[in-house]
């Protein structure tokens, strides 16, 4: 085996602490760059050809869209600053943000004045729940106190408060928009935090959405947009903090997977190349920027306890099916698309109308009109296993029936996305404080991304901020893990 002692440059005089990231996601790169930032000596690696992970860009009829993530969450600060900070551009917000739910056999608009789908008041609900399930929300004041514990599935304690049909007509579509998952799986403290806290300082349900929305208002009374995106597609983003590490003089190798990870007298020693040319990198710290199954694999030498609770995290797959509409014969709905419930039981769960959505894809050509649909949640990726004519179809049928567009489309591709999603079920912050925990009493070592705090790219970017500070800034002996960032919740 040929060991290498990687880094670049500004580290060959011994005084920057060789750093190894592995996965170039957009938390590896984040890791990467606020490494630069400290001043360490950085190698990047990444075992496809392609970075950005679940961000990426493509052309359909010409046009460049998004074919994973479309938008940030812009009332966390992280992810619109890193873009901001790449492009010296405020990113877009969209053009319109009114959706619908197509539930009960019809377009119905997305009601106002709910957090994650549980309202503050129960009439603004008509007409996507039955009378039955409008008149039980108002049971929710009259109801004992429902007690969450340590920590609760979100449909259980909402379908307890003010019945199933406000989960199943409005919390999962919406939650399943965020994690692919199920409803009455997903833990309520990781997923929705702030109405955690609000079923412990409050009997009643929408006492405390209430209460949600009054702090909201008073700590922030602008009106800004929830989302942002990114002029010429989210999927850029990556590619542009890539450019930044190299032009900071950062290293970073793609088709480079990483096969082992073992401690040295001095750091680690990661083994990469094949079995029969392995290759060995020595480096003071590491960063760990990939899915949990993979964490898994390069821990359980090391770590096995931190490696055990990493193999129990579950993903979900998804599949996105972009089709481009010539727009004279594809008369769409107003608004920006719509979310389906899968109670109603329909192919796909949610439909984009991208070029309505964001003007920087209408502005490439005003003669075609982008739709974005997707399928696939978590425990329920049989679907998945059709070829992608078949779902190109499916979705094709549910749009027509949707919206009444039944033109043939100009072009239409099918981006799969296996095992895309972590799954955040009851106890997940409980398994990533022991993971954390593990991992903190091995020094020059951290783990970041989607499967700890948060899926969203929000998230994602906070999580590698502080992975590359706890690397960076080992804590004393017998000073307690610093836990999670706190960002669980998007």
């Amino acid at each position: 085996m040929r060991a290498e002692t990687d880094g670049n440059p500004a580290g060959a005089d011994g005084t920057s602490p060789r750093v190894v990231v592995v996965g170039g996601g957009v938390a590896g790169l984040t890791a990467a760059l606020r490494l630069l930032d400290a001043g360490a000596a950085v190698t990047l690696l990444e075992a496809s050809e392609r970075l950005g992970g679940k961000l990426r860009t493509g052309d359909i009829g010409g046009v460049r869209v998004d074919l994973g993530a479309e938008s940030m969450l812009a009332r966390r600060p992280e992810a619109v600053a890193l873009a901001r900070g790449r492009t010296r551009r405020r990113p877009p917000a969209p053009a319109t943000a009114s959706a619908a739910l197509w539930t009960r056999d019809a377009l119905r608009p997305m009601p106002k004045g709910h957090v994650m789908g549980v309202p503050a008041d129960p009439a603004s609900l008509a007409g996507v729940l039955s009378e039955e399930g409008v008149a039980r929300i108002a049971e929710d004041r009259t109801l004992p106190r429902t007690e969450v514990g340590e920590d609760i599935a979100v449909g259980e304690y909402v379908a307890a408060r003010v019945g199933r049909e406000v989960v199943d007509r409005l919390v999962e579509p919406l939650l399943g928009g965020v994690y692919a998952g199920n409803a009455y799986r997903i833990s309520l403290r990781a997923a929705v935090p702030q109405l955690f806290a609000a079923a412990r300082e409050h009997t009643s349900l929408t006492e405390g959405v209430r209460a949600i929305q009054a702090r909201t208002a008073a700590a922030d009374p602008r009106t800004d947009p929830v989302f942002m995106g990114i002029d010429g597609g989210v999927g850029r983003l990556p590619q542009a903090v890539a450019d930044t590490v190299r032009a900071r003089g950062g290293r970073i190798r793609t088709g480079t997977p990483v096969t082992g990870l073992a401690r040295t007298s001095g750091g680690w020693r990661l083994t990469t190349g094949t079995p029969a040319a392995p290759e060995a990198l020595d480096a003071d710290a590491v960063v760990l920027a990939v899915p949990a199954p993979q964490a898994a694999r390069l821990l359980a030498a090391e770590l096995p306890a931190a490696a055990a609770d990493l193999a129990e995290i579950e993903y979900a797959s998804m599949a996105l099916m972009t089709f481009a509409f010539r727009a004279g014969e594809a008369a769409l709905p107003q608004g920006s698309g719509f979310l389906v419930p899968p109670v109603d039981g329909r192919t796909v769960k949610a439909a984009t109308f991208a070029g309505r959505k964001w003007r920087w894809i209408a502005e490439q050509e005003p003669g075609l009109q982008i739709v974005r649909t997707s399928v696939g949640r978590h425990r329920e990726e049989e679907m998945l296993g059709r070829d992608d004519a078949e779902l190109l179809d499916l979705a094709r049928r549910d749009l027509r029936t949707a919206t009444g567009v039944a033109a043939e489309p100009v072009d239409a591709h099918v981006t799969r996305w296996d095992q895309g999603l972590p799954q955040y079920p009851v106890g997940h912050l409980a398994r990533v404080a022991r993971v954390r925990d593990q991992v903190a009493g091995a020094r020059g070592l951290a783990v970041c991304g989607a499967a700890y705090d948060g899926v969203g790219i929000p998230a994602c970017v906070a999580s590698a901020t502080e992975a590359a500070r706890q690397v960076l800034a080992p804590r004393p002996e017998g000073d307690p893990a610093s836990g999670s960032s706190g960002h669980a919740g998007e």
